[in-house]
């Protein structure tokens, strides 16, 4: 069995986007992203992150809009080796009447059986019953607080749910 899948999604966990804007969080650096055309983005980032995602034991994936810009701009700031993505196409950031969240149907899909956790900041419980629906192997949806990013405990359920899954093969 290959290791459990993570997928990260950038702004919410890894870029507390929604923290009081005159106030960087401690122990976070400020980047300046030019993704597209028009105003750079303002990114807070930890490197603390980066070593300790590394330390899971997953393998981990980008799931964030940024899709391969992830790799240029977050990853290097974060010490995270190129990662591999999830490319939404046609359903990025489009929504659905049914309420699930336009990443999940897609993640399922990139996970292809394997067991996963998926941190964000925008999932709710129609996400997680679409997975227990369509995802035969344990899945951990974790949200994650945009005002805060991922915290201590945050890295502590990611940590509880790989001891819960069977050792690699």
């Amino acid at each position: 069995m290959s290791r459990p899948l993570l997928f990260l999604d950038v702004d919410g966990p890894l870029n507390p986007y929604a923290a009081q804007p005159e106030r960087r969080p401690e122990g976070y650096t400020t980047i300046r992203a030019t993704v597209r055309p028009g105003r750079p983005l303002r990114v807070w980032l930890n490197p603390s992150h980066g070593p300790a995602l590394l330390a899971l034991g997953y393998e981990l994936c980008w799931a964030t809009t940024w899709m391969a810009e992830a790799n240029r701009w977050i990853g290097p700031v974060l010490g995270l080796p190129e990662l591999p993505y999830v490319d939404f196409g046609n359903a990025l950031l489009a929504e659905r009447p049914d309420g699930i969240h336009w990443k999940t149907e897609a993640i399922v899909a990139r996970a292809g059986g394997r067991p996963f956790a998926w941190v964000d900041d925008e999932q709710g419980p129609q996400d997680t019953r679409y997975v227990r629906a369509h995802h035969p192997v344990p899945a951990l949806l974790h949200r994650v607080n945009p005002r805060i990013g991922l915290r201590e405990p945050d890295f502590a359920v990611l940590a509880e749910f790989r001891a819960s899954l069977p050792q690699d093969g």
